[in-house]
């Protein structure tokens, strides 16, 4: 079996699907896409098919350090996206040549069944309160929230900002009781300053974790952070490659590693970190706020690995995938078919192919009210 083309497509809400082709038939799915910059992800990806076209997709590892060795510009978000989206596709194309789930090539499962999280949140703590008994209804035993401060965080906070963030939480856990489990995401976007303040704040509820409780350029104030709370810190959907992980765990600055499978350098790149991770007890939840396809990667790494804690993604596949995936009871079952394990529904699939490329999805522009500066989203 032999790749014959690269195909990439763009599908609403804001995924870049790709299809690996094949002289024999099979063909690999893979979700290259990086939020905001998904026609720049697809040209990254164009630019690999003239080295892929020809080759066994099996060859999965040395075909990755040739796309990653050879760019002599290692690294980065776009090349990392796009040769994690073509690395998913080989993996799907090599179980389909052997009739087994990706994570039976790993090792075999670990698992049987896959933790998922959704999401909660609201402006005041009965919208975040009756938001997170909704989700509790839809059968997830764990929640996601974020920081609802009532505008963006400043450098230093007030005392009220961190009130209300405070009382919203209090709001959620209240709501659905001690045994769901609820995480917060800062998304990197408050000071280590006011990060403090309310990881203070939230240590009586005992969130499940505190996500990218500030920037992760900065690992010696992550590591700072860490060593002031008794809550857990993740990280990482911003980090890339094993190498951009090492350093995190050196220093101790996350307990729970969150890579992205569509970023971070696909499956058994992540598979790698996972291990790094095992080493210092520290827990994966991999980052997955986009489509099927990637979902899909993160749960074959999920079945896989000794050190999984939860799985972030919404995208269960409705319209997208012939047998989408089933939430019960807070799990997925592990599934069972040969590769990722699903099958593009295409003609679910046809409406939501965009075809004009310059309407589609870019990240938001967000600024403070007060003063009109930029401010993270």
């Amino acid at each position: 079996m032999k790749i014959t083309k690269l195909e990439t497509f763009l599908v609403k809400p804001r995924s870049l699907f790709l299809k690996a082709h094949t002289d024999e038939g099979p063909v690999g799915l893979g979700e290259p896409i990086l939020e905001g910059r998904a026609l720049t992800c697809a040209q990254a990806v164009a630019e690999l098919e003239p080295y892929l076209r020809g080759q066994d997709p099996t060859r999965v590892v040395h075909h990755w350090q040739a796309m990653y060795r050879h760019a002599f510009y290692r690294g980065g978000p776009i090349l990392t996206s796009a040769l994690s989206g073509v690395e998913q596709a080989l993996w799907d194309l090599t179980g389909k040549a052997v009739g087994m789930p990706v994570y039976r090539l790993l090792g075999g499962p670990t698992r049987d069944r896959i933790r998922m999280y959704g999401y909660a949140g609201g402006n005041t703590p009965e919208e975040a309160a009756n938001s997170a008994r909704e989700q509790v209804r839809r059968g997830y035993t764990a929640l996601k929230t974020g920081v609802y401060g009532g505008r963006p965080a400043r450098i230093v906070e007030s005392p009220g900002f961190v009130e209300r963030a405070r009382a919203i939480f209090a709001a959620m856990r209240e709501a659905v009781g001690p045994e769901v489990d609820i995480a917060i995401d800062f998304h990197g976007a408050i000071s280590p300053q006011a990060s403090a303040a309310l990881i203070k704040a939230l240590e009586p509820y005992q969130p499940m974790f505190v996500e990218e409780p500030v920037q992760c350029q900065n690992v010696d104030v992550l590591a700072r952070l860490a060593r002031k709370t008794h809550i857990p810190i993740a990280t990482g959907e911003r980090i890339f490659t094993k190498w951009g992980f090492r350093e995190i765990l050196e220093k101790h600055a996350a307990s729970i590693l969150q890579p992205d499978l569509s970023h971070a350098g696909g499956i058994f790149e992540c598979r790698i970190i996972a291990g790094m991770a095992e080493s210092y007890y520290a827990g994966i939840a991999p980052h997955c706020p986009l489509g099927p396809i990637a979902l899909a990667a993160c749960i074959q790494l999920d079945a896989s690995i000794p050190n999984f804690l939860i799985q972030e993604g919404s995208a269960f596949g409705v319209g997208y995938l012939k047998d989408p995936f089933v939430l019960k009871n807070g799990y997925i079952e592990t599934p069972q078919g040969p590769g990722l394990g699903i099958e593009l529904d295409e003609d679910a699939l046809a409406d939501k192919i965009v075809r004009e490329p310059e309407k589609f999805w870019v990240n938001p522009q967000t600024y403070d009210p007060d003063d009109g500066s930029v401010v993270d989203w």
